[in-house]
């Protein structure tokens, strides 16, 4: 079994009128599989990253069409110019629908699961935001625990969820939170809005001390959403996350969300974190699409995360230790000083938590991304919020 049986090849026609591109557009720059399958797995052609559409919308839930995304947003994607670095990316074509749609999420888990332990970084181009589960699945046999990020203007939460609850794009959380074997750390979920969001799915959130960052919250301070798509090791955008205005390419889009450039520079975020080690862009329905803006801000997301790709300061972990600046501060209510780590590369910050309230002096941490804000709220006196949650989780 290889790759190849998974995934059908690029067909050009499909992505319009012939064209011819300049040698450093992404559609001269970019290896595809057109007629044969590429070596991917050896030597000085290996890539870095690994493009990849799904054929799949069976569960999108009020969006069927984003099965046929994913050419739509590659006849835009090749029409960028690369920045000023060398890329190496594969388009491997087209995930299509199994007989069940089951059959895809194997197919889309073991791809994933092929190019991640080769250190290839699948860009999933996908149909319904229920793929988000397969995406996350790839990680079961990798022998780690996984932060996931999710930008959506809403928890696809089933409050009334049962075993029988089927998996949609509606409820797919459900299924990621109850997954056995159990490997996930932290949930976090990006740009949600109030009136979409039941009080229950947020108590539940608080509960299991997962992230929730409200769009409202971080409107005009982007980077509050940073640390926590820094510390994902996959991130998973819904369209709907951005506004009809901006991107009316999905049936669910509301008048409220993200603007373009927000959801571009959060896709760069993503691309620079060390951690982040997949990506998929899903909900983009052509059919809604007339005059393809919606594709090209999908592409332009894309080229975004490539550039932060390209731009990763490989400052995490801790190593070695001269590029980073150690800060201490002890609360007044407690017996034991916060440790917060700042790199020299990117000024980038970090919180020390310690596994099991441990205070021996060879004590075991976990680094947790952090602002320069959680430090400022220490040294005031303060446990940060953020230096609490992970605390729990690690008990």
């Amino acid at each position: 079994m290889t790759l190849a049986d998974f995934l059908s090849p690029i067909s050009l026609a499909d992505l319009g009128e012939e064209t011819t591109y300049y040698n450093s557009q992404f559609g001269k720059i970019i290896e595809k599989y057109t007629d044969s399958f590429p070596d991917i797995f050896e030597g000085d052609v290996k890539p870095n990253l690994a493009i990849i559409g799904i054929e799949e919308d069976r569960a999108a839930v009020n969006n069927k069409g984003a099965a046929k995304g994913a050419n739509q947003v590659r006849r835009h994607l090749y029409d960028l110019y690369q920045g000023d670095y060398t890329v190496k990316i594969v388009d491997l074509g087209n995930i299509k629908a199994g007989a069940t749609i089951k059959d895809t999420y194997v197919a889309v888990k073991l791809v994933m699961e092929e190019l991640i332990k080769h250190d290839i970084l699948p860009i999933l181009i996908g149909g319904g935001h229920d793929l988000t589960y397969a995406q996350y699945t790839a990680y079961e046999n990798l022998e780690q625990r996984v932060e996931v990020a999710i930008i959506d203007s809403k928890f696809d939460l089933d409050q009334d969820y049962s075993e029988n609850t089927s998996l949609n794009s509606n409820t797919f959380l459900n299924h990621i939170i109850l997954h056995q074997p159990d490997y996930l750390f932290n949930l976090s979920n990006i740009a949600y809005q109030t009136y979409l969001v039941s009080k229950e799915s947020i108590n539940m959130y608080d509960k299991l001390f997962f992230n929730a960052l409200r769009l409202g919250a971080f409107s005009g301070k982007l980077d509050q959403a940073e640390p926590i798509i820094r510390s994902a090791d996959m991130v998973s955008f819904d369209i709907s996350a951005i506004r009809a205005s901006e991107a009316g390419g999905n049936a669910n889009a509301g008048p409220n969300g993200l603007y373009g450039d927000e959801a571009c520079q959060l896709a760069r975020y993503a691309g620079m974190s060390d951690k982040c080690s997949s990506v998929g862009f899903y909900e983009y329905n052509p059919s809604f699409d007339p005059m393809g803006q919606t594709a090209m801000l999908i592409s332009q997301m894309i080229w975004c995360f490539v550039d932060g790709y390209y731009s990763r300061k490989k400052d995490a972990p801790m190593y070695p230790k001269s590029n980073y600046m150690i800060y201490r501060t002890t609360l007044e209510a407690e017996d034991y000083e916060l440790v917060f780590v700042k790199s020299k590369k990117s000024d980038r910050w970090w919180m020390q938590v310690p596994y099991f309230g441990s205070k021996s002096v060879n004590e075991r941490f976990y680094l947790v991304p952090c602002r320069y804000e959680d430090y400022q709220l220490a040294v005031a006196g303060e446990m940060p919020d953020l230096w609490w949650k992970t605390h729990q989780k690690l008990q």
